[in-house]
């Protein structure tokens, strides 16, 4: 489950600079990775979110079990983002099995991050430090984080593919 969070954790501070859900489907498009050091990308075309990501940066890239994974981003909000704020979260390990799927409340979640809503339009920047679990089981984590605001217009949404080995 620490795992589980930490996945979720990056997400979610890649979120807030930010197939299961909706309808939104993975995809392997050099054209959707998200700007920076990192294993995002973006479910489809971003013409029309809600949250612009500038940039995300993991240090290390790509995340080692056992040491701290630090995570930079920036973004713009093109809107304020009031409370009812939502991130549809899904993690599975190698394709098949589900570890993790909710509906979490972002402005809650913003508090991780030292954020408070209602979010003010225009620039935002994280910085956040997760100390990953020494033993991470080898395979393909995939993570899906699908963003929307109090009335159910989206955000953005993001993906992430991280492969532990032995």
């Amino acid at each position: 489950m620490k795992f589980t969070t930490c996945f979720i954790s990056l997400v979610l501070s890649s979120l807030t600079t930010a197939s299961i859900f909706g309808g939104q489907t993975v995809l392997d498009d050099p054209e959707l990775s998200v700007p920076g050091d990192n294993p995002l990308t973006f479910c489809k075309a971003t013409t029309d979110d809600k949250l612009v990501i500038k940039y995300v940066d993991l240090i290390p890239n790509p995340p080692e079990a056992g040491k701290v994974l630090k995570i930079e981003a920036a973004g713009n909000f093109t809107e304020e983002i009031a409370e009812g704020a939502y991130v549809l979260l899904s993690v599975k390990y190698n394709r098949l099995i589900t570890l993790f799927s909710s509906k979490e409340n972002l402005c809650d979640q913003m508090k991780n991050v030292d954020k408070e809503c209602p979010l003010q339009k225009g620039m935002i920047n994280i910085t956040k430090e997760v100390e990953l679990p020494t033993r991470i089981p080898p395979g393909t984590y995939d993570v899906l984080a699908d963003a929307y605001d109090n009335e159910d217009q989206k955000l953005t949404c993001l993906t992430a593919k991280v492969t532990f080995k032995a």
